[in-house]
Parts: C-alpha cells; sequence; structure tokens
C-alpha cells in the first residue's frame, strides 16, 4: 500500500514580544515550517511578536513554508546588519554581547530627553528593514492567515488591534513602539505605543475570531522567575518585566475561570448530552491550550539583552528556538486536536 502523508493539524499562534528575545521565536516557527505538519489559521503578535507574525504571512504568501523561512531569516539578519550599535562581542558561541558604551550612555539620556531630543532626523532603521521586506499592499488582500497585530493608545490606554485589512508599516512600528526610545506612531489621528502595554499578546481575537480549536502560546517571559531582585536596577528592570506580562496574565486567568465555570454542572451526564449549550460556552469547552517557553534560558539572559542586536545572539537564540518546538512536537504532537497539554488553572489561576 503506498504510504500516506499525515493530515495536517491547524493551530493559531499567540507570539509575545520581547525585543531580541524575539529570535527565540523565529527559531520556534523554523522548526514547526520544516516540519510540515502544522497549519496556520490565526496569528496574534505584539512587538517582536509582531514582526514575527508578519515575516511569516509575507514568507507564507510568497513563497510557501520554504519562503517563510527565508522571510524570517531575512528580517533577523537585516536587523542586525542595521543595528547603529557594531556588535562588539563578535563572539561564536552566541552568548549575549556586551551592550555597546554608546547604546548605555543613550538609555541613560531616555531618562531626561524625549525621543525627538535624542534623534532629531527620526532615524530608524527597523522601517527601512520592513518597508524592503515586506509587501502589505499584497498582504492586505492575500494574507493566508488571520493577522492581529497588538498596539495601544497612547492617550487612552486601549487596546487596538490591527487586522489583515489595515495592516502598513505604521501599524507593524506602533506595535513594538518603546516611548522612551521612538517617536510615538499616529495612525488615523491617534498616537500609539508598544502593544505589550496593554496585551503581549492578545488571545481573545484567536478565541473569537479563529475556528481553529488550539492555540499555541509562544512565550519569551518567564511563567515564573527563580530569583526576586535585590538592587535598585534590577527592581526596576522587573517592574517593567512584570508590567508587559500583567494583561496577558489576566487574560490567560480569565481563560482558566471561563474554563471552570462552563466545565461545572449540576446535571448528570447523560442529561448534558441533551441539553443545548451556547456558542460561547461550547467555544470555552473546545479551545485548547498549549505553550512553547523556555523558563530557564530566559532567565539567564538580563533584560538588557533585549537590546543586543548582533546576529551570533540572535542566532543562538534561534537554535534555541528550534530545539525547544522540536521537543514540544516530540512529546506534544499527538495532543493537537485533542486535548490541551497547558494547565491554564496551575500555572495562571
Amino acid at each position: 500500500m503506498p504510504l500516506t502523508r499525515p493530515l495536517r493539524s491547524t493551530v493559531n499562534l499567540a507570539l509575545q514580544g520581547g525585543g531580541a528575545h524575539g529570535a527565540f521565536t523565529w527559531g520556534v516557527l523554523d522548526a514547526l515550517l520544516e516540519d510540515g505538519q502544522l497549519s496556520f489559521e490565526g496569528v496574534s503578535g505584539t512587538s517582536a511578536g509582531s514582526m514575527n507574525a508578519i515575516c511569516l504571512a509575507q514568507g507564507l504568501m510568497s513563497g510557501g513554508r520554504d519562503g517563510a523561512r527565508e522571510a524570517l531569516k531575512n528580517f533577523w539578519t537585516a536587523v542586525a546588519e542595521s543595528s547603529p550599535f557594531p556588535d562588539s562581542a563578535s563572539n561564536t558561541g552566541g552568548e549575549p554581547p556586551a551592550i555597546p558604551a554608546a547604546l548605555k550612555l543613550m538609555l541613560q539620556w531616555t531618562e531626561y530627553l524625549s525621543p525627538e531630543q535624542l534623534n532629531p532626523f527620526d532615524l530608524n532603521p527597523l522601517r527601512d528593514v520592513v518597508t524592503a521586506q515586506i509587501d502589505f499592499e499584497r498582504l492586505r488582500k492575500h494574507s493566508p492567515v488571520k493577522l492581529f497585530i497588538a498596539a495601544t493608545n497612547a492617550n487612552s490606554g486601549k487596546l487596538r488591534i490591527f487586522h489583515n485589512h489595515e495592516l502598513s508599516v505604521d501599524a507593524l512600528l506602533a506595535s513594538a513602539c518603546l516611548p522612551n526610545i521612538h517617536r510615538t506612531v499616529m495612525i488615523d489621528g491617534e498616537p500609539y505605543w508598544d502593544g505589550g502595554y496593554s496585551a503581549n499578546p492578545a488571545v481573545f481575537p484567536l478565541f473569537y475570531d479563529c475556528t481553529a480549536a488550539d492555540i499555541l502560546l509562544v512565550l519569551l517571559t518567564p511563567l515564573h522567575f527563580g530569583e526576586t531582585p535585590d538592587s535598585a536596577q534590577d527592581i526596576r528592570m522587573r517592574l517593567r518585566e512584570l508590567g508587559f506580562s500583567s494583561t496577558f496574565l489576566r487574560e490567560m486567568r480569565m481563560f482558566a475561570h471561563l474554563r471552570e465555570r462552563v466545565g461545572e454542572s449540576r446535571l448528570p451526564g447523560w442529561l448534558q448530552a441533551w441539553i443545548p449549550v451556547g456558542q460561547l460556552e461550547q467555544r470555552v469547552r473546545q479551545v485548547r491550550f498549549h505553550a512553547i517557553s523556555a523558563d530557564a534560558l530566559m532567565s539567564e539572559l538580563s533584560p538588557e539583552s533585549k537590546l543586543a542586536a548582533s546576529l551570533s545572539f540572535f542566532q543562538r537564540l534561534h537554535d534555541d528556538g528550534r530545539e525547544h518546538a522540536k521537543a514540544w512536537l516530540a512529546a506534544k504532537r499527538a495532543a493537537i486536536g485533542r486535548q490541551s497539554t497547558l494547565d491554564l488553572a496551575k500555572i495562571y489561576y
């Protein structure tokens, strides 16, 4: 009998932001694309997660899975090559490079000077990279996946989700706009900052606007930090980390609570089968959560390394992401379409 290829399973992706640490997600996506047994319906991304989401969609649209792998590689390579701060480490081991003195000085200045004062000519290498590599006009019409790009309204704090028909360079840059470093991004007369302030990433669009029942989270923030900071600088860094993850944690707690409540029923099992279930309740019971994270790796990295635009560092994170994705596929692939592999109540409740 001829060999038959196993049927592909469809999943939705939720991609966290984290600056340079987003190269880990590049590696995860690279392994998933190479494996070839998962298809993607919706992709929600914030900051670096939105960059990976857009590159994934662009590559799938122009060249299928191989095209997506190439698009992701080209993006991260171009980001490293466009950095105004040379890779001072240039090591082959992929260790986090030392933060250049000029970058450290600039970060200190951000406490006293606005982005307009620091960068009066509004130079933004990331804009040049994105403009050169992404065909937004074509993506708006022909993206093979549903995209949900998160940004935060700077005047209201409200989350703005940019959908396929709203994709643009500005929407993508707004999702990654750290207001102490980058100028506020204006869209339709409204000011936008990094999406991490309101969702990192937003999971609800994958729940409401997609039909696939499996949601795979790719996490860059540790689910649990190993040590409590004690120095003033480390405390400030931890506060920033917690600030970017708080909305995501609340959203996941909400899902855990919904699943618990919907799962409760005082009716006997034989009778439940005859009682109509509302669409929301049915979706809550149907949705399955999974996660690929690297707590140990991310706990080892300093928050400053999120600004390390080093190709050797990107490659190290990419390789780690690939290994984590391969391990996850080997252990959890059979659960796709059947059951959750992430215990929401245990982790987020």
